[in-house]
């Protein structure tokens, strides 16, 4: 028994992710249902979008076999899996359809969740070590996010920044408790495992390419913030007749040094250095909040989908880190060449699509034809990163070549009251 046809639901969840896999059988459908998590909603959109999303989750599935996969634990990945304790919520309305099972990486593990204070102890891997480090770090995030919310010093962009992405980084422990309870049977899986996903979808291979563990690739600890072969970076050329860049420009040695409000007690000598001061405390807590961000992507499971002659690139959040383990296995890069459908990573970021990886897929083509590859984003511009750094989420260079060379579909175009869009796939 294998299915005829896949049909991927793309729900409008702002800045976030939510994909139900519909694969249809002679006489049933299976399903999964890929995150769901949402850190903000387009201007228009219901108070209770994860809610109808939730009801309609369940009017599509109705008793049918489903399984829930959580990429990571980023709030726009699996808040819609929050209980809200008794209340009604998106998360008891999954809950109650049983998925029979809920796959998440390996770092969700509570088997791995030791407390390192030090050295490692001895029996305790790099691994566990490494999940410790991540749930310390989520403590940070939360420090941070009081802290944006006392302070008065940040700019208002900054600020904005600093309370999404420590928001997007708390532990999420409702969503997370949820998902350790509504399945029987749970799968905490890093790059190669098998998984009994492949028993509930007959007919379809499930290779399960990310996230490798510290002991496959310790690359996934580390990140690297420019890469010009790998991010879409804008071209090296593209500003020369522009005049100089703002990093080009000099600044003058003491800006505003007695226009600070702030420090209009103290000596007027010594209001550049308070307000070098307070510079130098945002830019901290902005590098560390980037190192969680950058950490608990890298985290993502990568899915590929394969039956027949299609496959379907389900990558979560992953960054090159991530990426890199993958692409450097020539039998996982033979695999990636035919890719039908992708999901785009980390909602069009500059690195969570590599260019190694972009160039693999065959399927690209700027003619619309019929075998042309299918993108699928879900995102909401002015939500993450910065357009004078030119990190801005979904990055244009990206973008530009995603309408360029396939048939590319963003949340974005959905109307106020548009709850999803759907993609089919023919598998025969």
């Amino acid at each position: 028994m294998k299915p005829s046809r896949v049909v991927v639901t793309s729900y409008q969840v702002g800045f976030g992710d939510c994909f139900l896999l519909s694969f249809e059988y002679p006489s049933e459908k299976r399903h999964v249902l890929v995150d769901f998590g949402s850190t903000g909603l387009p201007d228009g959109v219901p108070k209770n979008q994860l809610e109808l999303i939730a009801n309609n989750i369940a009017e599509r599935t109705n008793g049918q076999r489903m399984a829930v996969v959580a990429t990571h634990r980023h709030k726009d990945h699996i808040s819609g899996f929050a209980t809200k304790k008794q209340r009604p919520s998106s998360g008891k309305t999954i809950a109650d359809l049983r998925p029979e099972l809920v796959l998440q990486p390996w770092t969700e593990d509570p088997e791995l969740a030791v407390d390192a204070k030090g050295p490692l102890p001895p029996g305790v891997s790099l691994s566990a070590h490494h999940v410790s480090s991540l749930a310390a770090m989520q403590q940070v995030a939360g420090a941070i996010l009081s802290e944006v919310k006392r302070v008065r010093y940040l700019s208002a962009s900054l600020r904005q920044e600093l309370s999404f992405m420590g928001e997007n980084n708390l532990a999420n422990l409702e969503a997370v408790e949820n998902l350790m309870t509504m399945s029987a049977t749970r799968e905490y899986a890093k790059a190669g495992d098998k998984t009994s996903l492949e028993g509930l979808l007959p007919g379809v291979k499930i290779d399960i390419l990310g996230p490798p563990s510290i002991e496959q690739s310790e690359k996934i600890t580390k990140q690297r913030s420019r890469d010009q072969d790998e991010f879409w970076h804008l071209m090296a050329h593209a500003a020369s007749s522009l005049g100089p860049t703002k990093a080009q420009r000099v600044a003058p040695l003491f800006p505003d040094f007695a226009v600070d409000k702030s420090a209009g007690n103290f000596p007027i000598d010594a209001r550049w250095i308070i307000r070098q001061a307070k510079r130098l405390r945002a830019d901290q807590i902005l590098r560390l909040v980037r190192i969680l961000d950058n950490a608990l992507n890298n985290t993502s499971l990568i899915l590929l989908f394969r039956c027949g002659s299609k496959s379907l690139l389900f990558p979560g959040d992953a960054q090159i880190e991530n990426w890199s383990f993958a692409l450097s296995q020539s039998a996982v890069r033979e695999k990636l060449k035919k890719v039908d459908l992708y999901k785009v990573g980390h909602h069009g970021s500059l690195n969570a699509t590599p260019k190694s990886l972009w160039d693999l897929f065959e399927q690209k083509s700027a003619e619309d034809n019929p075998g042309r590859l299918q993108t699928l984003m879900s995102t909401m511009a002015h939500k993450h990163g910065n357009e004078e750094r030119r990190t801005e989420v979904p990055r244009q260079t990206l973008v530009q070549a995603l309408d360029h060379q396939s048939a590319l579909f963003t949340t974005q175009s959905l109307k106020d009251k548009e709850l999803f869009h759907e993609t089919s796939l023919d598998l025969s």
